[in-house]
């Protein structure tokens, strides 16, 4: 009977050496699927801030949008607020001519200027040419002397600014036609708060107030127009 050798491996394997093998073994896969469960709960603790980022972003994201869409609304809100003012501006204008044209001369003669002639929504060009240099509400003129009106429903600080460029315009205009005559600026407004009325002054224009159904020219003590 031929018999079969046992392996040179095998020879001196003890059964405390075989079971102690099959323990390190073991070992090594519970290591292993500990190291598994391991990078898979960080996998998901991973997954989990991910979504936790992505939620965030996408609040974020919605927050932009309503955020935009409130500046939107208050965009068309200050839109329709200032055209509201534009209208009421256009409006007062339009009705200058009732209000402060008919005895605003008059007024201003009272003070010792001696106006003649008054003119409304004047515009100021150079012969031969389109271009608008300056435009004025109301004109008041004599041989020496102009007056210049601006009207305005709510005078701001952009209307004194203007006007002060208006008055620039119009001296500059005056000198280039060897127009010797002084020039002096008035604003007219229905509201106006202290800080506008005291800028009006302080700029030297005359301020035209309304009082009632016509208007007054305020005169503060010391007050010294400014001329052009």
């Amino acid at each position: 009977m031929e018999t079969t050798a046992m392996p040179e491996y095998e020879r001196g394997l003890t059964f405390e050496k075989v079971w102690a093998m099959f323990q390190e073994t073991d070992r090594k896969f519970q290591e292993t699927d500990r190291k598994f469960k391991e990078t898979d709960r960080k996998f998901k603790e991973t997954d989990r801030k991910f979504q936790e980022t992505d939620r965030k972003f996408q609040e974020t994201e919605r927050l932009i949008k309503e955020n935009a869409e409130r500046q939107k609304e208050t965009d068309e809100q200050m839109k329709e607020t200032s055209r509201k003012i534009g209208f009421l501006d256009n409006r007062f204008g339009e009705l200058a001519q009732h209000l402060v044209a008919p005895n605003i001369m008059d007024k201003f003669n009272t003070l010792g200027l001696n106006l003649t002639r008054s003119s409304l929504n004047v515009k100021i060009k150079e012969p031969k040419n389109p271009d608008v240099i300056a435009e004025v509400d109301i004109l008041l003129e004599n041989g020496d002397i102009a007056v210049a009106v601006e009207i305005k429903a709510t005078p701001d600080n952009k209307c004194v600014e203007k006007h002060l460029e208006r008055m620039e315009k119009l001296r500059h205009y005056a000198l280039r036609h060897d127009n010797k005559r002084k020039y002096y600026g008035a604003i007219a407004g229905a509201i106006l708060s202290e800080k506008i009325r005291q800028l009006i002054l302080q700029q030297g224009f005359y301020l035209i107030e309304q009082t009632g159904d016509t208007v007054k020219i305020t005169l503060p003590e010391g007050f010294k127009p400014r001329e052009w």
